[in-house]
């Protein structure tokens, strides 16, 4: 049986143990907020831009003279994929999952006999940070 010093050490290591991962978890709930904002941030560009775009297919009123980048060829015979993944952190599982949604369409487009243009972007937000 553990003498009574034995078990007075025990609980203030545990003690302390606890005040540890209670600002672990501190710290941790502090860098979900900050990312949570970051994505809030990015909310109002990614609305624009999908206006923008809207506007811009809207106004084709004659798509066979316009630029082939808005109106298309009607073959959809080759398809331009654009894979963005983050370089910063803990982000291998993020990363993963998006490779493996991106191969899972990859093999879908390659499947019915169609082409594909990858474009691969590693975004390094440390740049940003001066």
């Amino acid at each position: 049986m553990p003498s009574l010093d034995d078990l007075k050490k025990r609980i203030k290591s545990v003690k302390s143990t606890q005040k540890i991962t209670k600002a672990m978890k501190m710290v941790a709930a502090a860098k979900l907020r900050k990312a949570q904002e970051s994505a809030e941030k990015g909310r109002p560009y990614s609305e624009k831009m999908q206006n923008i775009i809207l506007n811009l297919t809207r106004s084709l009123n004659d798509p066979e003279n316009a630029p082939k980048l808005l109106s298309g060829t009607g073959k959809d015979k080759t398809h331009l994929c654009v894979v963005m993944t983050a370089d910063r952190g803990l982000c291998g599982g993020f990363n993963s999952n998006i490779c493996k949604l991106a191969k899972k369409h990859f093999n879908k487009i390659l499947s019915e006999n169609k082409e594909k243009e990858l474009v691969k972007i590693i975004e390094d937000f440390k740049k940003d940070k001066k």
